[in-house]
């Protein structure tokens, strides 16, 4: 066993900084000496609820680190490894996984909270403590499956590479991977959070014309335009919708919800031109639902679609991100607004709450 800190959700808004034990790796697993996890909002979710993962649980899904220590079975990883995780395993051996939707891998379906197998690896004294989605990688170390690690060029910063694990993953590929946005495109983004942040990023990438941000906080939209947005709407100010059908002569291309909340997803879909594409990628409460009209469902000829991890293949797009980034094609640096150790972990959430960065990053020795 080794002793590491850790920030665990004890109870629903109950966090803390812990002293806990974590276990060695078993067969198919990887330990990794963590070096930067991100602030996702999704750990946030885990927090109060809306995520309902069972407690007391170790947050924490968006991570890189160094390998330390092989399980058996483990031959495609070294010691000393630069890894980014995954929070989803991708097992190769699964349905979704050999029609290439790997991002919908079902290996760990069975074990809520716990790793593959179904037990833990952390402890607090003699009692089992949880993970989030097999990683748990808010803390110095973690034990995690191998198949949710992907190797990478140990000359890319650790800080800048945990953000591919999901927030860029998860926007970028939004917009190129489930979109496909086409060149020429007028797209919107409602909500510019990390993830926001980086669909406008692919959106620049793939091509857009038109890019066009929605948020309530004005530094997030001041963020929104240093990373490609070519106009901006402060939706507390202004009817979004009515705004978009202006600046795009009846409705952009594309348009994307990337906060979670029902109201906001509607007007996603109402933003969009007749046979024009809608993306939800927010994570909402399970019990709220959404409305559309049911008539202008058909004779509008637009798709709605989810996005989950971007639809994301971890071991073939975390590399092209990284190599976008290494070419300066995509911008990881400024994501970075402000690093903190695990002890300041609960005031980054603070931090995120009152809309003060582009993404968080906790920073390990």
């Amino acid at each position: 066993m080794k002793t590491m800190k850790a920030l665990i959700a004890n109870e629903i808004d109950s966090i803390a900084v812990e002293e806990v034990s974590i276990a060695s790796p078993k067969v198919g697993e990887l330990r990794i000496k963590m070096k930067a996890t991100g602030i996702c909002h999704s750990d946030l979710s885990v927090i109060n609820g809306v995520l309902p993962l069972p407690l007391p649980c170790v947050l924490g899904h968006e991570g890189a680190g160094i390998v330390e220590e092989l399980g058996e079975g483990v031959t495609q990883f070294e010691i000393g490894d630069h890894v980014v995780l995954s929070f989803v395993p991708s097992c190769g051996e699964c349905n979704d996984c050999h029609h290439q939707r790997p991002q919908f891998c079902t290996s760990g379906s069975t074990s809520y909270g716990k790793m593959i197998d179904g037990t833990s690896r952390v402890f607090r004294g003699d009692e089992e403590i949880n993970v989030m989605q097999f990683l748990g990688c808010m803390a110095e170390y973690a034990v995690v499956p191998a198949i949710s690690a992907v190797r990478i060029n140990k000359d890319i910063p650790l800080d800048k590479a945990a953000l591919v694990g999901c927030a860029v993953m998860t926007g970028v590929g939004a917009a190129i991977n489930t979109a496909k946005i086409t060149p020429g495109s007028t797209v919107a983004v409602f909500g510019c959070g990390g993830i926001g942040l980086s669909i406008i990023q692919g959106a620049r990438l793939a091509g857009a014309d038109k890019i066009i941000a929605i948020d309530l906080a004005d530094n997030k939209l001041d963020m929104a335009k240093s990373f490609g947005a070519t106009e901006t709407i402060n939706g507390g100010s202004e009817n979004a919708v009515e705004k978009i059908h202006a600046l795009t002569g009846g409705g952009c291309d594309f348009a994307f919800e990337a906060v979670g909340i029902p109201a906001l997803m509607e007007q996603t879909y109402e933003a969009v031109r007749r046979g024009g594409t809608a993306v939800v990628v927010g994570v909402g409460k399970m019990t709220e639902n959404m409305n559309l009209n049911a008539l202008g469902l058909s004779l509008s000829g637009k798709t709605l679609k989810g996005s989950f991890y971007g639809d994301a293949n971890p071991a073939v797009d975390f590399p092209k991100l990284l190599s976008l980034y290494q070419n300066g094609k995509l911008n990881l640096d400024d994501m970075v607004s402000t690093t903190y150790s695990i002890d300041e972990a609960p005031k980054a959430f603070e931090d995120m709450v009152n809309n003060v960065n582009a993404r968080g990053v906790i920073v390990y020795d």
